[in-house]
């Protein structure tokens, strides 16, 4: 039986090109945050938000990973005594390195299927403050983890490139980003940091301010899930106009008497409770101001000044940073993804972007 004339088809690389396509671009940059991770796919976008939580099982004194981001996240302060919940970021850079290596590797994995020629190239953001040791171990971690190459890129400037801030040109911008661990100031021109200052107060703290205040004030102890509900439904940086508020139901344990009890909080409360980590902020921002020379402190009063991160969040959090500065003060589109957004740019533009990132060769 004749089979006719060999039909014109792709040739075998080119099947392997066609099934191995979405392979051959799978750099990513990763905001690898203390709170929560995202991962921006070059040419996709951000496609992975989530906690930056490992739970893992202990058996012989070997760690064996049950979970990692949401899953993970459900079972803090929730675990028997052979399982164990943490976060493996603290104020923005790695604590546990065992862990937080599997947890990248995880996250990898989840966006990045294995194959052929398949290492992918990735760009991770770290505290502008961090030491060369917690660079190094961020950079091992990655690597370990599967990258091909590990890049670094500061946190201030991702965050101002992901808010769509005119970094490159030659006037000041100044940038507050405020993340799970750290809040980071910076002032920025012609594409680098002129002036930036790290303080470990972030999410994190207003969130362990809140239970504090609770303990001291209620007799009442909370975990620290419900501490972040009470900062995003009725959090606020200023007290309300009417002394009170809006309220919400909580419930925790009776330090008095050692059993559940449910009571109610109010937004002066959370404003009372969250006024120490409010004002150091607002502090770090008032210490850059004065660092900051004169011209580009003037061009900073012309365009304001650009919130981003989680924390950016609190409410009216830019009205307190507004009564203390003076300034105009706005709050960034997606302030939660800016980071993120902003690394992946650094990705997409490599080449007019190249001297802000650090591939340590």
């Amino acid at each position: 039986m004749s089979m006719g004339p060999p039909t014109r088809g792709p040739s075998i690389l080119g099947q392997n090109r066609m099934a191995f396509g979405g392979l051959f671009s799978t750099d990513m940059a990763i905001d690898l945050g203390t709170a929560n991770t995202l991962v921006y796919v070059k040419g996709k976008g951000v496609i992975l938000n989530e906690p930056s939580v490992v739970a893992y099982h202990v058996k012989d004194g070997v760690k064996k990973v049950l979970a990692v981001g949401e899953d993970a996240k459900l079972m803090l302060g929730r675990t028997p005594g052979s399982i164990e919940a943490i976060r493996p970021m603290r104020e923005g850079v790695i604590a546990d390195f065992d862990v937080a290596e599997a947890m990248i590797k995880a996250f990898i994995n989840k966006v990045h299927k294995r194959g052929f020629l398949s290492k992918p190239r990735v760009i991770v953001c770290v505290p502008h403050g961090a030491t060369p040791v917690e660079k190094r171990a961020i950079r091992q971690s990655v690597e370990s983890a599967g990258a091909k190459r590990a890049g670094l890129i500061a946190e201030p400037i991702a965050a101002a490139i992901g808010a769509g801030m005119p970094i490159t040109d030659p006037t000041g911008n100044m940038v507050v980003d405020i993340g799970g661990g750290t809040t980071e100031v910076a002032v920025l021109s012609l594409g680098d940091i002129v002036y930036a200052r790290s303080v470990r107060v972030g999410g994190d703290r207003m969130d362990e301010s809140i239970v504090s205040y609770l303990r001291r004030q209620h007799n009442l102890l909370i975990g620290d899930s419900t501490a972040e509900r009470i900062k995003t439904t009725i959090g606020t940086a200023r007290m309300p106009d009417d002394g009170r508020g809006q309220s919400m139901q909580i419930r925790g344990r009776d330090l008095l008497n050692g059993v559940p009890k449910e009571t109610e909080i109010n937004q002066a409360q959370v404003a009372e409770a969250l006024a120490e980590p409010v004002q150091q902020i607002c502090e770090a921002v008032m210490t850059a101001l004065e660092a900051t020379p004169p011209d580009l402190a003037a061009d900073i009063v012309d365009r304001g000044v650009m919130l981003t991160g989680g924390g950016a969040l609190l409410g009216e959090l830019d009205l307190a940073l507004r009564e203390q500065t003076g300034l105009a003060i706005s709050v960034a589109d997606e302030s939660l993804n800016c980071v993120a957004m902003g690394t992946g740019k650094a990705l997409e533009y490599e080449k007019q972007l190249r001297h802000v990132i650090d591939y340590d060769s």
